[in-house]
């Protein structure tokens, strides 16, 4: 378990609200994590977390409040954009592309290739083809590191929901972001590849990489993160070490709010 950074934050999310017809979704949440933290984000169904999130990566415009990555505002530009700048997200429900191929999903997601503009193709063929070698074998090694090599050339259709899971991170690995949002990556895996998804993210932490996670999974939280941050209709209600929030008699109240 990593942890947390002491530094200057290198994600700070302030005062960000969203309401959707007149619900309070998220309602003035506040999050910041620092260079190499590893960070729960949990909460009852109905929290906000996935608001939260989708407000973090740009898919959702805040109705108030701030989003910086190392200083820089992204609050106003897409996620596009934010991938650019090194803010990158999985998503609970992984979408690959069935009929391309495994490696071929991860190079769809490689940023900033010379071949996309316009005329580069006239006057640029050695180097498209270096950046398309390069971009082959980065991929390779990620998917080797997630075991997924044997794969490689098979449609991204045959995979299980795990490998679904490790496709979609390796996705965001390739982009070499900041940060990583990680959108419940245990959900719907079965407990063998489970064990290798908790012990690639505690890798990818150990290598320097910022992570926020949202999971149900408590195991999972205890085992990766130093610090847990709750929410609750749209707020911040707890946050501490994964000990202390299983003790925090608002967090127990919270959810057995929420599964009664």
């Amino acid at each position: 378990m990593t942890k947390p950074a002491t530094h200057a934050p290198l994600l700070d999310v302030r005062n960000l609200a969203k309401s959707f017809a007149g619900l309070n979704a998220v309602d003035g949440m506040s999050i910041a994590l620092a260079r190499g933290e590893l960070t729960g984000l949990i909460g009852p169904n109905g929290a906000g977390k996935t608001t939260l999130f989708n407000l973090i990566a740009g898919s959702l415009k805040p109705d108030a409040g701030s989003i910086r990555l190392g200083g820089t505002d992204l609050t106003a530009i897409g996620p596009e954009r934010r991938l650019r700048a090194g803010l990158g997200r999985t998503f609970q429900i992984p979408r690959p592309f069935g009929e391309m191929t495994v490696l071929e999903n991860v190079l769809t997601a490689v940023q900033n290739q010379t071949g996309e503009r316009m005329f580069a193709n006239l006057y640029a063929f050695s180097r498209i083809a270096a950046e398309e070698r390069r971009s082959v074998e980065k991929a390779r090694a990620i998917l080797d590191f997630l075991s997924l090599s044997r794969l490689e050339n098979e449609p991204a259709r045959v995979l299980s929901g795990g490998q679904r899971k490790l496709l979609e991170l390796a996705r965001v690995m390739i982009t070499d972001p900041q940060v990583i949002l990680l959108d419940e990556p245990a959900a719907g895996v079965n407990p063998a590849l489970l064990d290798l998804i908790i012990d690639r993210i505690a890798e990818i932490n150990r290598r320097g990489m910022t992570i926020l996670l949202i999971e149900h999974n408590m195991e999972m939280i205890q085992r990766l993160c130093a610090r847990v941050v709750v929410m609750a209709q749209g707020k911040l209600l707890a946050e501490g070490a994964p000990a202390d929030i299983a003790r925090d008699a608002g967090v127990v109240g919270a959810y057995l709010g929420d599964a009664a």
